[in-house]
This record gives C-alpha cells, structure tokens and sequence, in this order.
C-alpha cells in the first residue's frame, strides 16, 4: 500500500463541501480539517504508484474550492499503536 498525504488549500468559504467531496473520491481514505497553514489534508492510499497521479492530478485537484495542493509520499509508517499491538500480551490497560 502506498500512502500520501496531501496538503491542501482552499478556498474559505468552501472547506466543508470540499473536504465531503474529498472523502467521497475513491483512493482517498481520510480528511481532516485543521488548522495552521492549510485547511485540509487528506490522507490517499493506493495499491500502484501509478494510482497516485489518478487520485491526486487527476481528481483531488480538480475539485472546486481547491486553491493549492501540495503532496507527500509516505515511506514507512511509525504507530505507537501498532507498536503497542505488536508487544500486547492480551492484558488490559491499568489505567
């Protein structure tokens, strides 16, 4: 599975019918608002790094509202809930 994550811009009045859009695009997995320098990042995975373009050039960026993307490519993923997961014994939690 290859993961991106892209940045994304958009136009104020618009982020909410956006980020719903987005969320609706197959290939992507994930939308969050947040604050800071952008106004949404989504999250998009993929099988094939061919699917990337599709996804991002090809949809993402052809939704109305968007300003500006700018994307990253994930290498590895770090989780402490993975890692948790890996080391569990199947005890609950003493907190």
């Amino acid at each position: 599975m290859i993961t991106s994550i892209v940045m994304i811009s958009c136009e104020t009045d618009s982020i909410p019918e956006v980020a719903q859009t987005l969320a609706d695009l197959p290939g992507v997995s994930e939308v969050y608002s947040t604050a800071g320098n952008v106004d949404l990042i989504a999250i998009v995975r993929v099988h094939r790094f061919e699917e990337i373009a599709e996804v991002i050039a090809g949809r993402i960026s052809k939704v109305p509202g968007i300003v500006d993307t700018e994307t990253h490519i994930a290498f590895r993923a770090y989780s402490r809930h993975d890692l948790d997961a890996a080391f569990s014994i199947g005890l609950e939690d003493a907190d």
